[in-house]
């Protein structure tokens, strides 16, 4: 039966867990890889779909996509 509470559809649309944006540094050979964060911190993620060198994005500590490299901006304001 469908639900008829806003707040319960809202949430539905919105996926579970955090994505991030890594690089890669590289693929384990055991359907794993490890990822740096933005602050340096080295990772170890499931799945070998991106090389290394390149971003990708992660949620629930499994690689999803390739993400692009784009330039970054840091303002102080």
């Amino acid at each position: 039966m469908a639900t008829t509470n806003i707040w319960q559809q809202f949430k539905s649309l919105i996926p579970e867990g955090a994505r991030t944006i890594v690089t890669i540094t590289s693929n384990n050979g055991d359907g794993t890889s490890s990822a740096t964060l933005r602050d340096g911190t080295t990772i170890r993620v499931q799945g070998e779909s991106v090389l290394g060198g390149q971003k990708a994005i992660i949620q629930n500590g499994e690689v999803k996509a390739t993400a692009p490299s784009l330039a970054q901006y840091e303002q102080e304001v």
